[in-house]
């Protein structure tokens, strides 16, 4: 029976949370209410770039409050225009419009894309997206995820989304017709278990959307600000999508995000997007926080450097214990476990310490601050590999 006396009974049950209470941060560490410490290779589903609590963005916020926290959206502020700059010079975007989360900006990426096509494209709406896509949780994006698990619920949702088959150009070109107007994906699909489009996939899109006259959307909540290597995961492949947006590590932790659009492309009028909070200065700066550092090129290269030494231990630990394969790029990997441990072990890493992520029950997935150390990585895989050893877990399993 429900104790509605308990703390915890004040917050709306919306999903599966153990008992730890978490009060402090620091770089890769939690500590919770009773003082014990844990490794965070989750950092809020790669939100916190640079760690919990960093003092950049600690410094940036204090600062900002000082000065100005909102005008509101309809002022210009001279944060949210430095960040925005900013944006569009280490991209081959043109134009920014800033929201609270990733799933607001895929929501505008939605209508700016039907918006082009009303106006340019005899009122074509319909947009491609992929089985295993995830997008975020409103209505729309929900209907052009292609997460199984969301296809029951909140019925009708919104039409208009048909979904292709992952890497499979042919499964994509089957699909347009008069309607369409975009085709939308992940470059690696996060929540589905890390699954990456190959590059040539991705240059081959770009060249059917072209030859079709469609956008092609880059939906970088999870792979953008830096966390494959480069910047944006699109500079991995010598092309440029004509909408892309970003989320998640762009705030550093805080409620940041971004619809980042080509010129022949931003047709909004005024009117048809806005919100209350969006390009709030306060957000703005932690976001100039965060690229600051993120864009460095000497932290993008050790971003790469330590992707692949994670990689290569997480490989190592695959082999030694007959597991699968290591997928990913950069600082965003996933074991193939063979079997549906993965939520054991993740229970098992938390009693030990250390904060593991299970998108899917026979997966792990790795998203540890992007200056995660070596050293922290050692801790994390002596962990995993005592864990995988543990004959308890193995009897579970049997």
């Amino acid at each position: 029976m429900t104790d509605v006396t308990h703390p915890y009974h004040a917050l709306m049950e919306i999903t599966s949370r153990p008992g730890q209470v978490f009060v402090r941060g620091e770089g890769s560490f939690l500590w919770d209410d009773t003082g014990k410490r844990y490794l965070d290779f989750i950092q809020g589903w790669a939100v916190n770039c640079l760690g919990h609590s960093p003092p950049a963005i600690a410094e940036a916020i204090s600062a900002q409050a000082r000065r100005l926290i909102t005008p509101s959206p309809a002022y210009y502020n001279d944060t949210s225009l430095k960040l925005a700059k900013a944006l569009t010079d280490m991209s081959c975007f043109d134009r920014v419009f800033f929201a609270n989360s990733g799933a607001e900006a895929n929501e505008g990426a939605i209508k700016l894309a039907r918006k082009y096509g009303a106006l340019r494209k005899d009122d074509a709406y319909e947009i491609i997206t992929f089985e295993g896509g995830f997008h975020g949780r409103t209505l729309a994006t929900m209907s052009a995820s292609g997460k199984k698990a969301f296809e029951p619920l909140f019925e009708p949702k919104v039409s208009g989304f048909r979904k292709a088959q992952w890497n499979d150009l042919a499964s994509v070109e089957r699909l347009i017709n008069d309607n369409t107007v975009a085709v939308m994906l992940e470059p690696i699909q996060g929540e589905a278990g890390v699954w990456p489009a190959s590059d040539q996939f991705l240059r081959d899109l770009r060249e059917l959307t072209t030859a079709h006259g469609l956008l092609l959307i880059f939906d970088e909540i999870q792979t953008g600000m830096g966390r494959t290597g480069k910047l944006f995961h699109y500079q991995h492949t010598g092309i440029t999508p004509d909408i892309m947006t970003l989320g998640k590590g762009i705030g550093g932790g805080v409620p940041l995000a971004a619809l980042l659009a080509t010129e022949g492309v931003s047709c909004f009028e005024h009117g048809d997007q806005g919100g209350t909070f969006n390009g709030n200065a306060l957000m703005c700066a932690a976001g100039l926080a965060v690229l600051e550092q993120v864009a460095a090129p000497k932290f993008l290269r050790t971003v790469t450097t330590n992707g692949l030494y994670l990689e290569s231990e997480l490989q190592r630990l695959s082999a030694h214990h007959g597991l699968g394969e290591v997928r990913g790029r950069g600082l965003l990997l996933a074991l193939d476990l063979r079997v549906p441990i993965a939520p054991l072990i993740v229970a098992a890493a938390l009693d030990d310490g250390v904060l593991l992520n299970a998108p899917r029950p026979d997966t792990l997935r790795f998203m540890p601050a992007l200056n995660v150390t070596r050293q922290e990585i050692d801790l994390m895989i002596r962990c995993l590999d005592s864990l995988l050893n543990t004959a308890g877990i193995a009897r579970r399993v049997a």
